[in-house]
């Protein structure tokens, strides 16, 4: 029999958090660090945040490192997977979780806004996959990609739309990618959170729109940080979750099940 603390474990395992000094992906990287993974945090322009996230790890007894890329260039990001490989030898999860937003309404949104949206939230995370992946394969481990999408990609709200957009393009490329490397023993799912005030939402989050916010989900409050450590830290097992790819898990409070 399988112990609950077995299952779970990612003791031995080496984990890439991008976003991983943000306050969403903060608390991802916390939570692959306490089930036992070494951890690599990606930043780009939040080096004080890396920081903070790796003395956390550290003082928990953990395993972790820092790495600079920024996720709109294949190059960047090769050169940083790379540092980890030379460090640690092995990748054995990813979790894709950078993201950037704006409330530009769509007659007014200009083509660097769009750039700047779709680039930093679905081709970066195309490419840091497609490295991953080709990491994994090389070295024939079982690993697993987590991608973190949005409530926002299957119901359409007002002022966020390249956001959504990108979103929506990230499930089914989870779903693209899970199908194309099973063979390979990788496994591709992506959690899509609801409201969880953080920097790239706070501008929307008026008193108004708050209330409307909690009056569509179920459980009527924001998300809290830790409240999706559990599903990243189930996708991430390959004992917990070893027959899970190609899903779109939400962690929503009941948000995208809300009707009349």
């Amino acid at each position: 029999m399988v112990s609950i603390s077995e299952l779970y474990s990612l003791k031995g395992k080496t984990a890439a958090v991008i976003g991983g000094s943000g306050v969403l992906g903060g608390g991802m990287v916390q939570a692959l660090a306490g089930a036992g993974a070494r951890t690599a945090i990606f930043y780009s322009g939040n080096p004080e945040g890396a920081e903070e996230q790796k003395a956390l790890v550290e003082e928990q007894g953990g395993e972790a490192m820092i790495c600079k890329a920024d996720v709109r260039s294949e190059e960047s990001l090769r050169q940083a997977f790379q540092e980890i490989d030379d460090a640690w030898g092995r990748l054995d999860i990813l979790v894709n979780a950078p993201g950037v937003n704006s409330t530009t309404p769509v007659m007014d949104i200009t083509e660097e806004e769009w750039n700047r949206i779709m680039d930093i939230n679905l081709k970066g995370a195309f490419f840091a996959s497609r490295i991953a992946a080709t990491l994994m394969i090389e070295k024939k481990i079982a690993g697993s990609i987590i991608n973190i999408s949005s409530a926002s990609s299957e119901i359409p709200l007002s002022k966020v739309l390249v956001y959504s957009i990108s979103k929506a393009g990230m499930n089914i490329m989870t779903r693209y990618m899970a199908r194309e490397w099973a063979p390979n023993n990788i496994r591709v799912n992506a959690i899509m959170p609801g409201f969880f005030p953080a920097e790239q939402n706070r501008e929307i989050l008026t008193e108004d729109r708050t209330a409307a916010i909690f009056n569509h989900t179920m459980m009527g409050r924001f998300g809290e940080t830790m409240e999706l450590a559990g599903a990243v830290v189930w996708l991430a097992s390959n004992k917990a979750s070893s027959f899970v790819t190609g899903a779109v898990i939400p962690v929503d409070g009941g948000f995208t099940a809300m009707s009349i």
